[in-house]
């Protein structure tokens, strides 16, 4: 009888656990024009350092090469007791990368971003002595094409707000990499001008938190930029609308007083001393993979996942693992786990018939098998002879196959996950640096196709 009541008290005792709630601080560190936003990036790192907080900042290639141009190596020294991450290599010089990814295709696109940001990350490396935690891109100016060319460099997270593709406000995982992003409700970040709204911003923060507590926990995102506390206007507006003048035409962005920089700072300082007494603890984006499961599920039950994925396509968690579209398809043909982009290229079905014979659906399974070993990522479509299924149709058709009749019944696919991903191609980019009325849908139909690699991540 004590065992079992010593069972009980322990079973109510999980059951009313809180799950940990993660604070990520992070600061895009970018603006190389006005020199007073070095001795900002230099006080905010030495501020939160003395308060006993790492933050994460992410740091522009032009920005660190400045820095080294301009010997600031006490700057470069306190951001390096912190987190650095990688934030594009000239940010809103243009072109910036959604303009330049826009019309190129998935393989194209991967080598473009790879030319063009390859320089910044290695000046990262040089000049900081590290391999960036993370990359976000410049504004809005995102493309799918960068997840890639991002893994290849060796960096595992995506940090970053934006709307393009997001989870429920908590981190997800996207292209092989474990993402930050489409943060609300869970974004945080206080208004720098005036502390009367302070009040607002720490209510919200204590809403996040305690809802994060109760599903079992998660992280709360906020983010500033260290020349906000310094200017008015952001040092960018020199490329606004698609301008690129030459460096001797670019002008200073306003600086605020000393009095308006003092209150930012006090703002901040009042944030955080918040976030410490409500019991948060502050992460960096180097601490993810640590806190959170990775990108390849070992732990598979093929009955629930050919159950699933016959009905519809679309990530599923159960109580052991977050599986992608991608992870049960690879499942469903027997091979071994492993992280692969998405598909391509969107191709619709003309299989003129209702069933497949064994042989030849057969002999397309191995085909399927074949083209993602080799390539790395899933097939457009799948053929069967000289006609094609999409690659929803047979995933939804290979899901319901017993794998013993003499035919294979042909299933419509579903692909769910595709909601995941914004439709707006004019609001998901909006950003004064992108010329007027910029729209990219090409971008957002490359990350539906890539929405097969989508699912939410598991806290460990």
């Amino acid at each position: 009888m004590r065992r079992l009541l010593a069972l009980l008290i322990l079973c109510a005792s999980l059951a009313c656990a809180k799950g940990p709630v993660y604070l990520l601080l992070w600061f895009d560190t970018e603006d190389y024009i006005e020199p007073a936003a070095d001795d900002a990036a230099l006080r905010l790192a030495r501020d939160l350092e003395k308060a006993g907080v790492r933050a994460t900042f992410k740091v522009v290639g032009e920005k660190a090469r400045t820095l080294e141009a301009r010997g600031r190596w006490d700057v470069i020294a306190a951001l390096s007791r912190h987190d650095i991450g990688y934030h594009a290599d000239t940010h809103s010089q243009q072109p910036t990368p959604a303009l330049y990814l826009k019309e190129l295709g998935w393989l194209e696109g991967i080598a473009e971003f790879s030319r063009r940001e390859g320089r910044g990350v290695a000046d990262i490396r040089r000049i900081f002595g590290v391999i960036p935690s993370c990359y976000g891109q410049p504004g809005s100016s995102w493309g799918p094409q960068s997840y890639p060319a991002l893994r290849r460099l060796g960096i595992p997270v995506y940090l970053d707000e934006a709307t393009q593709v997001g989870i429920e406000g908590q981190p997800f995982w996207f292209g092989g990499m474990l993402n930050v992003f489409h943060m609300e409700p869970n974004l945080v970040r206080p208004s720098l001008e005036s502390e009367d709204r302070l009040g607002a911003a720490l209510a919200k923060f204590d809403r996040a938190a305690a809802s994060l507590e109760a599903r079992g926990g998660g992280v709360i995102s906020t983010y500033f930029h260290p020349t906000e506390f310094i200017t008015t206007e952001f040092w960018d507006l020199n490329f606004a609308r698609g301008a690129n003048p030459e460096r001797t035409a670019w002008r200073m962005p306003h600086r605020r007083t000393p009095e308006e920089s003092e209150r930012c700072y006090r703002i901040l300082a009042r944030y955080v001393e918040h976030a410490r007494k409500a019991g948060v603890r502050f992460i960096t984006a180097r601490d993810l993979p640590l806190l959170y499961e990775g990108p390849v599920a070992r732990t598979l039950d093929r009955r629930a996942i050919a159950a699933h994925m016959a009905q519809r396509q679309t990530f599923l968690v159960t109580p052991e693992a977050s599986l992608s579209a991608a992870d049960m398809l690879l499942a469903l043909l027997g091979m071994e786990p492993q992280v692969v982009d998405g598909p391509t290229q969107r191709k619709e079905s003309n299989y003129p018939g209702s069933v497949i014979p064994r042989a030849a659906f057969e002999r397309a399974r191995l085909d399927t098998v074949s083209f993602i070993r080799a390539n790395h990522r899933l097939p457009s479509h799948v053929w069967i002879g000289s006609a094609r299924l999409s690659l929803a149709d047979f995933a939804a058709t290979l899901a319901g196959d017993d794998g013993a009749s003499a035919e294979v019944a042909v299933r419509r696919g579903n692909p769910e996950m595709e909601r995941y991903v914004s439709t707006d191609a004019t609001g998901a980019f909006s950003w004064a640096i992108h010329p007027e009325g910029f729209q990219a849908p090409e971008l957002l139909e490359l990350a539906r196709l890539q929405a097969w690699t989508l699912k939410p991540a598991r806290l460990k």
